[in-house]
């Protein structure tokens, strides 16, 4: 790897583990087109690793505020949501799946930034967990569900729920990557190398996360999963 290509990577991964430790998710939105770019084959695993590295240490400093309760019932949705998009990936055609559920998204975002917030109770939060499931299997973008039905939460809160939710789905998609063979030397030296910049994208978000309050931090998770849909429908676009 050279020395720019590394330095992309880093910068990559220091942004993407600064937006993950402040909202909750991010790195999986933002960093795997770039390493996609760079290095495909530390996709999935290594980014897997940078996560479940990230979720942790926030998992650990904001472990008094996670919602267990919220947690549990987000990890029931989670289950058939992922074999839902295991299932929709091999019925339909991945780029008309993948614009469908952005859509999605997006309609939720909208009607979110116009005043409507999901109550977070047993229903939707499992719901949420489902759609997370589904979206991260199909797309590899699982956050903005779980975003939008916690997004009244306060920071601590939001982080750590969150956190607790993708750290143990991140668990179980390393568990299943290991029985298949798909993490080998090149994931683990990737995670290695990358490590740092996730620390140090954790170290960012202590300094940013001074200056969001609830507020700012409801319209940075709208604003995101904003993003993370139009970067999936313009990165299907791009490849028609």
């Amino acid at each position: 790897m050279s020395v720019t290509s590394y330095c992309l990577l880093a910068a990559a991964i220091l942004f993407a583990s600064a937006l993950q430790s402040s909202i909750g998710f991010g790195i999986g939105m933002f960093a795997a087109p770039i390493v996609a770019l760079v290095d495909p084959a530390l996709i999935p695993g290594t980014l897997i690793m940078v996560a479940t590295l990230v979720t942790l240490i926030v998992v650990v400093r904001e472990r008094e505020a996670i919602n267990l309760r919220g947690t549990g019932w987000a990890l029931v949705g989670r289950v058939p949501g992922t074999i839902a998009g295991a299932l929709l990936l091999a019925a339909l055609p991945h780029r008309a799946l993948s614009i469908l559920l952005a859509g999605v998204v997006l309609g939720g975002v909208v009607l979110t930034s116009s005043g409507w917030a999901p109550v977070p109770h047993r229903r939707n939060v499992v719901a949420a967990g489902a759609a997370s499931g589904l979206l991260g299997t199909a797309t590899a973008i699982g956050g903005p569900p779980m975003a939008l039905v916690w997004q009244r939460s306060s920071g601590a809160e939001l982080r750590g729920t969150m956190g607790g939710f993708f750290l143990i789905g991140s668990l179980m998609s390393l568990v299943v990557l290991g029985l298949t063979g798909a993490v080998n030397r090149h994931t683990w030296w990737g995670f290695a190398i990358l490590a740092p910049a996730a620390i140090a994208g954790y170290l960012l978000s202590r300094v940013v996360n001074r200056h969001l309050n609830p507020r700012r931090l409801r319209w940075l998770a709208i604003a995101v999963s904003a993003a993370g849909a139009l970067v999936l429908i313009g990165r299907e676009l791009l490849t028609l």
